[in-house]
């Protein structure tokens, strides 16, 4: 059996790659990082163009109407060039939450993502790790407290708010009452916020809604796993470069066995991750009850060896890898906050280990 990339995703690939290099160059990504949101709606209009905004969203709405390996494909090329966007917020998260609560105005929110024309940021951080006393409550009728960590929320059009395990919310970003502040992290190429709600109306408040935060979480979760995969294997590929163009003792450093052994053991770390994130990818439509188990242990597997990766990657740059002029740092920062976005690995093993004793007692 040939598990692998069809034709088309291959193709979609090619496409993605070859458009972030051309229009996305690493010099553009270190001019947004200086932006107060570093999401460039022009990028995003472009990649509405091609189709990836709206890959999750149905075809009556205007979408493509595939599957999440075909997200993840788009989601590994920007990790692969450290693109800001608002990929995993709008693209993959907010249709598949919404695509399952179903209704009119659900429908017309997707088809403005396919569009490209709305950006909706995710604040769902609260239910799996609450920071700073933060968290949201729904009171007659208006959201009232603060969602910390929140995807892509600071130059949104609407933000997707869990208000719990059963509730969603959707509020206009600019509403009275509605206060987005971005978090300064160690990762400039993507957006956090502070939500603060303060007596703000949602648009829409949808009730019964456990389903579609689960499925929205292991979705962002796998999708995540694959932008830290990109990142990986952009800095294997300069740290393999690198080795063969920088010399010492009038040798290429790449010839000496300790490097040759750093470079072959994070490719090995890092290859076996490939099956284990198509196979998660795969399983979100054909084998849904396996997801939420898959999503943990992919963005838990790969958060560890992305730090390990990008450590020894930066190793192979010697002094020079740890300076701002060199760039790598934008791949390593990225997989680090990747690391704790949805979960950190700790969390996730302990979500895994409980998912499987339901299985078992079941």
């Amino acid at each position: 059996m040939d598990f692998g990339l069809s034709e088309d995703q291959r193709l979609l690939d090619e496409t993605i790659r070859s458009f972030l290099a051309a229009r996305v160059p690493i010099t553009r990504v270190r001019a947004l990082r200086n932006e107060d949101c570093p999401n460039d709606r022009s990028i995003w209009r472009a990649l509405a163009e091609l189709g990836a905004t709206g890959i999750l969203v149905p075809e009556p709405q205007g979408g493509s109407g595939l599957g999440l390996l075909d997200a993840v494909v788009v989601a590994q090329a920007l990790g692969h060039s450290a693109t800001p966007s608002a990929f995993l917020s709008t693209a993959v998260m907010a249709p598949t939450a919404l695509s399952r609560i179903g209704g009119a105005q659900a429908e017309a929110w997707m088809s403005g993502i396919a569009t490209g024309e709305i950006v909706m940021g995710a604040a769902f951080t609260e239910l799996f790790s609450v920071r700073e006393n933060a968290g949201v409550l729904l009171r007659d009728g208006v959201l009232e407290g603060r969602a910390m960590m929140a995807i892509d929320a600071c130059a949104s059009d609407l933000i997707l708010v869990a208000v719990d395990q059963e509730r969603l919310a959707v509020v206009d970003r600019r509403a009275t009452g509605i206060e987005t502040t971005r978090l300064v992290t160690t990762d400039l190429t993507r957006c956090t916020a502070e939500v603060a709600f303060d007596g703000a109306r949602p648009i829409e408040i949808f009730e019964n809604a456990s389903v579609a935060i689960g499925r929205a979480l292991d979705a962002g979760r796998i999708a995540l796993a694959a932008d830290a995969f990109g990142a990986c294997e952009s800095m294997i590929e300069r740290a393999v470069r690198y080795a063969g163009q920088r010399k010492q003792f009038d040798r290429l450093i790449g010839s000496f066995q300790a490097v040759k052994h750093m470079c072959a053991e994070m490719i090995a770390d890092l290859e076996p991750a490939r099956s284990l994130l198509w196979y998660a990818a795969h399983c979100f439509e054909a084998e849904p009850t396996q997801a939420p188990l898959l999503a943990c242990h992919l963005l838990a597997h790969v958060s560890e060896i992305g730090r390990e990766i990008a450590s020894v990657s930066t190793q192979v740059h010697g002094g020079i890898g740890w300076t701002d002029e060199q760039n790598l740092h934008f791949w390593y920062k990225r997989i680090a906050g990747a690391r704790h976005l949805l979960g950190g690995p700790e969390f996730l093993r302990e979500r895994a280990a409980s998912l499987q004793s339901f299985d078992l007692a079941s």
